[in-house]
């Protein structure tokens, strides 16, 4: 897995001068439209009756416990993008988020660790891509899988190909079920926001491509923040130190 992972790491660094030419917001407007109106049928053909059946069916404790499942899966890549961003007490707590929440939480189907001041801090590899330099990404709409950003777009299969627990399972029907399985749930917990996306946009490509952006610029925004917070408390203990010194030697 290491091997994978450092390959697909320096790759894909080596590609971000190329990768960060892309700086208009939408120059594939065309083919995003088609893509976008792919998934729209497609999503109102088969995932989102399938979707509505499953959080009909179910009651809330038993989708709730099944999403912070899926969620304790995800902490895996959340982890490996902490290290490769360096961001070293993220990691620490998303790693006790994990285990915790895997022994306590039973399998994860219980959030104990939020319970306990160990709050999620989601990341992914389009993030790190972004923590390192790849910030200016083209919008682009994926077939199947929805908004993304050309930088979002090649990051996915490293995030689920590589870093996540699923490619690793090695019975075929257990993975295809969990895979199948997060796919229903992350659709299920869009269904209330359905209406409201109808309710408060003339154009539906235009609000998804706009709450998709800004909110990607924010979790970028949100990350480069953190570090200076963290490069800034590293000043003030350094400067803490030399005061001290100085106090020695007068």
């Amino acid at each position: 897995m290491l091997g994978k992972i450092l390959g697909c790491c320096l790759l894909l660094l080596v590609a971000l001068p190329i990768f960060a030419k892309d700086v208009n917001n939408d120059p594939y407007e065309d083919f995003n439209r088609h893509a976008f109106r792919l998934n729209q049928t497609l999503d109102k053909v088969f995932f989102k009756p399938i979707a509505t059946v499953y959080k009909t069916v179910l009651p809330w404790p038993v989708t709730k416990g099944i999403s912070n499942f899926f969620s304790n899966l995800g902490q895996v890549p959340t982890i490996i993008n902490n290290l490769l961003q360096a961001d070293f007490y993220d990691a620490t707590g998303n790693a006790w988020r994990l285990v915790i929440n895997t022994t306590v939480g039973i399998g994860g189907f219980i959030d104990v660790a939020s319970q306990i001041d160990l709050p999620l801090h989601a990341q992914d590899f389009g993030l790190t891509l972004a923590k390192w330099g790849y910030c200016s990404s083209a919008y682009l709409v994926v077939p199947i899988l929805g908004p993304r950003t050309v930088r979002d777009a090649i990051s996915w299969p490293i995030d689920y190909g590589v870093f996540s627990v699923y490619p690793y399972i090695s019975d075929v029907a257990w993975r295809n079920g969990l895979t199948a399985g997060s796919f229903v749930n992350a659709r299920a917990q869009l269904l209330d926001f359905d209406q409201t996306i109808k309710q408060a946009s003339f154009d539906p490509y235009i609000f998804q491509r706009n709450a998709y952006l800004q909110h990607r610029n924010y979790l970028i925004q949100q990350n480069s923040q953190d570090s200076s917070s963290a490069s800034f408390d590293d000043d003030d203990d350094g400067d803490d130190g030399d005061d001290g010194d100085s106090d020695v030697v007068e």
